[in-house]
């Protein structure tokens, strides 16, 4: 199949190590960048007219506990529902959200819901997914699986990893004839083939670049092993040596001095993306399935109803 065909487009992800990193245990709380992500998103709502009655946010023990507060602190009076997509996770995630009784904050505004059992019948208004999408092995399901959370007139707001991010480390690992250091990312416009391709509407997709530094070779991959792992299917089979460690630390060590100011700087691409879900449309033929949600929400459509 040629390489421009949209099956073969990036992430290249391995999808059981994929799982393996869903399932690991957030032991230190939710990582930096992750969180400052979370408040550079949070801070683009104010562009957003629609109010939610209720919000979902995905994944947010990994994705981010503080972008939660910022959320949540935004909407006071939307009920949040809590989505914790891996098992292994989710008392984790009850744990850290669930305010104990002598707090102020178990008596002020509604408290989170758990599941995706919690959400309403007609779906929230606002799915939040902060930092998740790009370690999905199937992102497209993963997509469709938003918009059947979303309420007709919903939107969604998700942020992820793009292709620019740790090009330096990729370089390095190209020059010293290492496998790849990491799965390739997708770009921003074919986030939004993909938003349309699920069923939103009006998706608008941005970008920018975080200029990262360390003042060693090992505080950098300590971060890094914050944010993800190696996802490639082609990376290296077995364990690495304390010889390629050390190949790997002193050749970081390198591009560090050859910044100028001795600290090692890699980059990070954001994308953002949010969109909204419109009233579902049928094709016309002799028959077609509807399911009860969108008929009902066809039905409301039909009465001058749902407009945002």
């Amino acid at each position: 199949m040629p390489e421009t065909e949209p099956t073969r487009r990036p992430p290249t992800i391995d999808a059981a190590a994929a799982s393996r990193w869903a399932r690991l245990p957030v032991t230190q709380g939710s990582p930096w960048l992750h969180e400052e992500v979370g408040r550079r998103m949070a801070d683009r709502l104010q562009w957003i007219k629609a109010a939610p009655a209720t919000w979902a946010d995905w994944a947010p023990l990994r994705g981010g506990l503080e972008a939660h507060a910022l959320v949540a602190a935004r909407y006071p009076q939307a009920q949040a529902i809590v989505i914790e997509p891996e098992p292994a996770l989710r008392a984790a995630t009850e744990a850290a959200l669930a305010a104990p009784w002598w707090r102020a904050r178990r008596w002020l505004g509604p408290q989170p819901r758990f599941g995706a059992d919690a959400a309403p019948p007609d779906g929230v208004g606002l799915l939040w997914a902060n930092m998740a999408l790009h370690a999905a092995a199937d992102p497209q399901s993963l997509i469709g699986q938003w918009h059947r959370l979303v309420a007709v007139d919903g939107f969604l707001m998700f942020s992820c990893l793009g292709p620019d991010t740790l090009r330096e480390l990729r370089e390095l690992h190209r020059e010293a004839g290492w496998p790849p250091a990491g799965h390739e990312f997708t770009d921003m416009h074919d986030w939004g083939d993909m938003l349309v391709g699920a069923g939103f509407a009006e998706p608008v997709m941005d970008m920018e670049h975080i200029q990262l530094s360390w003042s060693s070779p090992q505080a950098c991959l300590d971060e890094l092993r914050t944010i993800g792992r190696n996802l490639h299917p082609a990376r290296f089979g077995a364990l690495r040596g304390r010889g390629w460690l050390a190949a790997l630390h002193g050749a970081l060590a390198r591009r560090a001095l050859q910044a100028g100011d001795g600290r090692l700087s890699m980059t990070i691409e954001i994308v953002y993306g949010h969109a909204f879900k419109p009233a579902p449309k049928v094709a016309l033929s002799p028959q077609s399935a509807v399911s009860l949600r969108d008929m009902r929400s066809m039905l409301q459509q039909g009465r001058g109803g749902g407009v945002r």
